[in-house]
């Protein structure tokens, strides 16, 4: 698409500011004017509809697309988990997210792929494989299995979960080796999770020096470190390491919340992920007992936003979904809704994402010399944050002034 308007829209732009009715004029690409305009090409009446910002999720595994245990066991062809990940790309645009970063679990000729244009799907960011501790979360291979073997479920181009470290020198190896398969940022464990194997919440894993190891790559390539932590005692470590960002942050309690401000890092709390392994743990393909270990996550996680959000924390959005069921992720945005407003979750996802991404400006936001990445809504999710959840209300999705989806 050339040149366009898209004419009659509610516009919500993603600054927070209040929703204004406005016209939006695209040219090759890029958002051009938000207001009145007498530029020629095609005409969308988008009457009676709400626009936002196309929507971004910070946390995904697009790679983790098929039944946790058995993709995990080697139990599921290549080309069943690559129809998997293709149909989860395309549900994530679907869905009004035309940009994510994905947390663990692809390799880069996926990314590539729907670069291409071969595949639809939103603009990826990936980590790459994650970086974890030899045994640590990240890690589920067989107890019998030797942690030399683990790189073998890899599927170049495709999936690679995770990469184990004995110690620096060998994290240092593994981190440029994410990097040259094409990783744009780094993920490390630092502390155990939910869906572990051979760990629990409250272990720490990695040294600060080690953490530092990974810091220091990342700043050579002019990017970032986040890290996978539940417990204080592993997200101050990250902290003090240099990361930027953390993921998920379920017991941050307020001395460590206050450092993170001051030290800038961002804070990624993930709800979705929590809801759906406490009501469809099987559907993810997982054991029943890991709604044990998600036992109590969701209103720890819920402080650790009160918190974070107190101490002036700068906090994104993100759902972890995991396994088949990755239709609904505007999901993150509804759970948010409800423990801020529907604007804060709105914002969060949009332009707080992009500055968490190193796009700001770039995305998240309505607004000259952004990219039309622009979702129009059957109703207003501001007023009716349940309209975020259904993939069916985001009735027009355009991305770099493209339409990519269109029920009208």
């Amino acid at each position: 698409m050339g040149r366009s308007q898209v004419v009659g829209a509610t516009v919500v732009d993603g600054s927070g500011r209040d929703p204004v009715d406005v016209d939006v004029s695209i040219e090759d690409g890029h958002i051009t004017r938000v207001g009145a305009s007498g530029a020629h090409g095609e005409r969308l009446d988008a009457a009676g509809l709400t626009m936002t910002p196309g929507l971004i999720d910070a946390h995904v595994h697009l790679g983790l697309s098929s039944p946790i245990q058995p993709q995990f066991s080697f139990r599921i062809s290549a080309a069943e988990l690559a129809a998997d990940i293709f149909a989860t790309a395309g549900a994530t645009l679907d869905a009004g997210f035309t940009t994510v970063r994905d947390t663990g679990g692809v390799d880069g000729g996926l990314v590539t792929t729907i670069a291409k244009g071969k595949v639809r799907g939103p603009r990826v960011l990936s980590c790459g494989p994650v970086q974890c501790q030899i045994g640590g979360h990240g890690y589920y291979g067989a107890d019998w299995e030797p942690t030399e073997l683990w790189s073998s479920h890899h599927l170049p181009g495709l999936c690679a979960l995770s990469m184990m470290s004995g110690n620096a020198d060998e994290l240092r190896r593994n981190v440029r080796e994410a990097f040259r398969r094409g990783a744009s940022f780094l993920k490390l464990c630092v502390t155990g999770g939910v869906v572990g194997a051979h760990d629990r919440l409250t272990d720490t894993q990695f040294t600060v020096e080690e953490i530092a190891v990974a810091v220091q790559e990342a700043a050579a390539r002019g990017t970032y470190v986040t890290v996978h932590a539940h417990n204080n005692d592993g997200i101050r470590n990250a902290v003090e390491a240099g990361v930027r960002c953390v993921e998920h942050g379920t017991d941050l309690d307020e001395p460590t919340a206050i450092l993170m401000a001051a030290r800038d890092v961002a804070l990624v709390p993930t709800f979705a992920v929590v809801e759906q392994l406490l009501h469809d743990t099987a559907g993810a393909g997982l054991d029943e007992s890991t709604r044990d270990r998600v036992l109590g996550v969701r209103e720890r996680m819920t402080e650790a936003l009160a918190v974070a959000k107190e101490a002036g924390v700068r906090i994104g959005l993100g759902s972890d979904l995991i396994g088949p069921a990755q239709d609904r992720r505007g999901e993150e945005l509804r759970l948010r809704a409800k423990l801020e407003t529907p604007m804060d979750a709105l914002v969060a996802a949009t332009k707080t994402n992009a500055e968490i991404l190193g796009l700001s400006g770039r995305v998240g936001v309505i607004a000259p010399g952004a990219q039309a990445d622009l979702v129009l809504w059957n109703g207003n999710p501001v007023e009716d944050p349940e309209l975020f959840a259904d993939p069916a209300n985001a009735v027009l999705v355009l991305q770099g002034g493209r339409i990519v989806k269109d029920l009208r």
